[in-house]
């Protein structure tokens, strides 16, 4: 933890801003040390680099596993391509200009694919995540100067209301137990003219039901076990694109279609994993931002992605 993110921290419990103290230190960072609120008494540890204010992954645990099976498959800095760069420019629409200078809130960070993004543009990104994925990002982009860490619900997120600049969460939302929810609670992060982008899973066409009936089984096997089965998403990829017999799999027995082995493995882990996994529609999508003060609000491809800004001064 850099120690300029106390800046923003305030307790979850009582909003009280939280004393710091510094055990080991390496450079910029608390390595160890533990964050204090005068308010209510509380102590939340800084464990390898990272404040945490959640005691376990709870309902995010697969994902905990996830991002450390899986942890550097996503990074365009690894993978040499920037498919997480074109992912996050077609959910926010937001370009170097946007992120540069500004406070963003990464609403479920992962491993840091998104965060990487945002740091090389010149955003000053705050990463949350509920899992163990938090320490996969560490890892991965922990050491960047304007990159911040946090392990922290959703539901109940270490800032005041009003704190970013831009926030967004890809693909993280609809793997909470109540995805309304969780959007007004990154919402309210977000200052008045400030913006907010998502990307959601879709409730259109057949083929969720299949995959959410293969679901009832897969989110009670062992994730080790399930890690195994998918990994046969690997060779079946070549049956999937055959004519006819290809399409009749994509729609009963839904597999990541991505021509990279390892990311097709990691995705269809992650569609089979998790303990919620809600499908949306455009409709409802758009009242939440109307709901929660949001204005100019742009609609994108699918399956659903949009932003909003919050209505007051623009930023």
């Amino acid at each position: 933890m850099k120690p300029a993110l106390l800046d923003i921290l305030v307790c979850p419990e009582c909003q009280k801003a939280l004393e710091l103290r510094s055990d080991v230190h390496k450079g910029l960072e608390v390595i160890e040390g533990a964050l204090r609120c005068p308010g209510c008494g509380r102590d939340y540890p800084i464990v390898a680099g990272v404040p945490r204010f959640v005691d376990s992954g709870a309902y995010a645990s697969s994902f905990g596993r996830q991002w450390h099976w899986f942890r550097r498959v996503q990074l365009d800095s690894m993978s040499g391509r920037n498919e997480s760069e074109k992912t996050l420019a077609a959910t926010t629409g937001w370009t170097e200009a946007d992120y540069s200078g500004r406070l963003v809130l990464d609403a479920g960070v992962g491993a840091g694919r998104f965060a990487e993004v945002v740091a090389e543009k010149g955003g000053d990104v705050v990463g949350v995540d509920l899992s163990r994925a938090i320490d996969a990002a560490y890892q991965n982009i922990g050491h960047r100067p304007n990159v911040h860490l946090v392990q922290a619900d959703i539901f109940a997120m270490p800032f005041r209301d009003g704190t970013f600049d831009l926030a967004y969460s890809v693909g993280v939302l609809h793997h909470t137990p109540d995805t309304e929810q969780a959007f007004a609670r990154v919402a309210a992060a977000v200052r008045r003219g400030g913006a907010m982008a998502v990307y959601l899973y879709a409730r259109y066409g057949p083929s969720h039901r299949f995959s959410d009936a293969i679901r009832v089984l897969t989110t009670r096997l062992p994730f080790p076990v399930l890690r195994a089965l998918s990994a046969a998403a690997i060779p079946a990829y070549y049956a999937y694109k055959l004519p006819g017999v290809g399409g009749v799999l994509r729609i009963i027995a839904p597999i990541s279609l991505h021509p990279d082995w390892r990311w097709r493995w990691l995705d269809t882990f992650d569609w089979y994993s998790p303990r919620y996994q809600w499908k949306l529609l455009y409709p409802e999508v758009f009242r939440w931002f109307r709901a929660n003060g949001f204005g100019d609000i742009e609609v994108f491809d699918e399956p659903i992605r949009m932003r909003g800004v919050k209505l007051g001064a623009r930023a």
